[in-house]
């Protein structure tokens, strides 16, 4: 009988609230040994137990090594369910969705509220993170985010709320599938399958900045070859940003750290259509990389991963215009 690995890496899903209503780890995980399915053994595994401000891409990597290698070893696993926190649960996901190789379904769930408070979704999620990673319609469906009955795609999956139990959502596709009491459903079929599974090691570094208004070029000034190896900007709207900051990118590609565009708006696309000092048009002339359909955080961690593996220029622009 093939049995379902379930990876601990901490959270509000690892956590209690104490006398004094504050939420802090516990000294074992409240749901460990938690076991409700009939039909596939359960083997639990503590990777971690940290809150997911604290994850690095070096803990992802590990991680996902973890998971390259379990899958490789055992034809005895169904799925992986990775219990973790909400606040960097989506770039986790979609690190292990570039890296890991099996098609076997991945699934991540957390909790809103810690298991011993009222209202809490951490049992109710775990459980369906249980029955998504050992369905069968799960498979090839890329690595999944499981919360609130809800099945979303690592891709586009991002956290809306910051305490509400519905905060997963994927704009502006939605969810792949639903969980209904007595069955699964996919309403969608993942296609992506861009994969970067030849990185042994984090070194390079890439920084992510938000566009606002009246935005100064003093942090990039900052900025070098030694200390940048890409950049990732959540600009305006279609892909602009304030004229001053200009200069001092264009100084900054001519160095050779690559500079990604995507948008600040969580729905549309970015592209290069106003022609005028910092207009979208005027920062893909100059050679900046315009994407869609990852946000910037997924950006800089897609970006990474190709700046580690050496991808050439070439490349990394295609990766990003698929």
């Amino acid at each position: 009988m093939k049995k379902l690995i379930v990876i601990h890496t901490g959270g509000t899903i690892s956590m209690q609230q104490n006398e004094e209503g504050t939420i802090e780890p516990s000294k074992q995980h409240p749901l460990s040994n938690l076991n409700e399915t009939k039909d596939v053994p359960i083997h639990e595994i503590e990777f971690y137990n940290l809150p997911s401000p604290h994850i690095k891409p070096e803990h992802m990597l590990k991680l996902s090594d973890f998971i390259n290698a379990l899958l490789a070893e055992n034809e005895d696993i169904a799925g992986i369910v990775i219990t973790h926190g909400t606040d960097t649960l989506e770039e986790t996901a979609y690190f292990l969705e570039l890296t890991c190789k099996s098609p076997l379904p991945i699934v991540l769930t957390g909790a809103m509220r810690p298991s011993n408070e009222i209202g809490t979704d951490a049992i109710y999620n775990f459980q369906c993170a249980v029955r998504v990673a050992t369905s069968k319609e799960a498979i090839h469906s890329g690595v999944l985010v499981v919360m609130n009955d809800e099945i979303h795609s690592a891709r586009y999956v991002t956290k809306t709320s910051t305490s509400n139990v519905a905060t997963f959502k994927s704009p502006p596709f939605g969810p792949l599938g639903l969980i209904h009491k007595d069955k699964i459903i996919f309403y969608q079929k993942y296609l992506y399958s861009d994969k970067y599974t030849e990185i042994h090691e984090i070194t390079k570094e890439v920084h992510l900045f938000k566009a606002y208004t009246g935005m100064s070029n003093i942090l990039f000034q900052h900025l070098n070859k030694n200390n940048t190896n890409g950049i990732v900007i959540e600009a305006f709207g279609q892909g602009n940003l304030p004229p001053d900051v200009v200069p001092v990118l264009e100084t900054l590609l001519q160095q050779g750290i690559t500079i990604v565009i995507v948008s600040r708006c969580y729905n549309g696309i970015v592209q290069p259509m106003y022609d005028y000092e910092g207009g979208g048009k005027n920062l893909q002339n100059s050679g900046m990389i315009f994407t869609n359909e990852i946000n910037g955080p997924k950006a800089r961690l897609k970006l990474l991963l190709l700046l580690q593996k050496g991808a050439a220029a070439e490349e990394i622009q295609s990766a990003f215009q698929e």
